[in-house]
């Protein structure tokens, strides 16, 4: 019986962490599942505006010669558009 005595203490006060820690981490877990859903929720209602904002195909606008991100052909730009070539730098920092 004396063996119970001296451990009684130390297991229940075990048994008080563990469902602390139990209570703590169940309510961290309900959180994180709240914030998520609450999240998606707010990904959606923006997706949903910025659906109805902005026409679903966007109206036709002539481009010309020029069309964007198409690079110009070198041919038409003449030699001055294109660098010379050199192994570093501008030349006036080769000459120093």
């Amino acid at each position: 019986m004396e063996y119970v005595a001296v451990l009684l203490p130390s297991l229940v006060v075990g048994l008080l962490f563990w469902f602390a820690m139990r209570a703590i981490f169940n309510a961290d877990k309900s959180e994180r599942q709240a914030e998520a859903k609450a999240q998606a929720e707010a990904d959606a209602k923006a997706a949903r505006a910025a659906a109805q904002a902005s026409p679903a195909v966007p109206p036709a606008v002539p481009l010309g010669d020029k069309q964007p991100g198409k690079p110009e052909d070198s041919a038409q730009r003449g030699p001055e558009a294109i660098p010379p070539a050199g192994p570093s730098g501008s030349s006036s920092e080769s000459d120093k």
